[in-house]
């Protein structure tokens, strides 16, 4: 019997934002009916957005444990080979970028298993590309850090490479959005460039590329929205 694949499916990152998940996608939840998720809630409400006539109460839904640095059960990638496919969903987004799903791609591969990444909207890449940065060479932070003085040397950190043409990419928890606003307006050379893209996909999609020095002026309207920050040169 030949073996099931492990597919990973991008899910929407704005509500309601189902022209950014490719039509294929749709035929891919057509055929399985076993998921790796972040939340089954969301999961369950993604798949019937996909594919209303799926019959939800039929698939089965494993949780990766967040309380415990995200572990499951490798037993539930048996099925694959009984034949089956498992879809690996992550909460909003692309799996396994700034997502733990990449615990269990390591795994597939461990018990070689074919992983078939399947393309979808990523709102790190969907900011790079929107900030008119070099794309050439860039890092992805994820979350800086809270402590402030850690905070303030990583943000100068960030700068000396994006000075020298290294893109800088980061985030935070959308309630910390304005404090990490005002902690880059004081750390920040006032000609470094920042492009903050925030809500991205949705109807009120926002995004911005200005020198520290005209931010100044500007209080954008980010608070507690998801929002990815670009640093790049002068």
């Amino acid at each position: 019997m030949p073996k099931g694949k492990l597919y990973l499916i991008p899910t929407i990152i704005s509500e309601n934002a189902w022209h950014t998940i490719p039509p294929y996608i749709k035929e891919i939840i057509i055929d399985t009916d076993f998921y790796i998720v972040e939340n089954i809630k969301t999961a369950r409400r993604f798949i019937k957005g996909i594919h209303k006539e799926k019959n939800i109460d039929e698939c089965e839904f494993m949780e990766l444990d967040k309380h415990h640095n995200y572990q499951f059960d490798e037993s539930f990638l048996n099925v694959i080979f009984e034949g089956k496919n498992i879809g690996l969903l992550s909460e909003a987004g692309t799996p396994c970028i700034a997502d733990p799903g990449n615990k269990i791609v390591k795994i597939a591969h461990e018990l070689e298993i074919d992983v078939i990444p399947l393309t979808g909207p990523t709102s790190i890449l969907l900011a790079l590309m929107g900030s008119g940065f070099n794309g050439q060479q860039f890092t992805f932070n994820g979350y800086l850090p809270i402590e402030p003085k850690d905070l303030k040397n990583k943000i100068l950190q960030m700068e000396t490479l994006a000075r020298k043409g290294v893109t800088q990419i980061f985030m935070d928890t959308p309630y910390r959005n304005i404090k990490l606003y005002e902690e880059l307006l004081r750390t920040l050379k006032f000609d470094s460039m920042l492009c903050i893209a925030c809500n991205l996909t949705a109807k009120d999609e926002f995004i911005k590329t200005l020198p520290m020095a005209e931010w100044k002026n500007r209080k954008p309207d980010i608070n507690k929205k998801p929002c990815i920050f670009v640093l790049g040169g002068a």
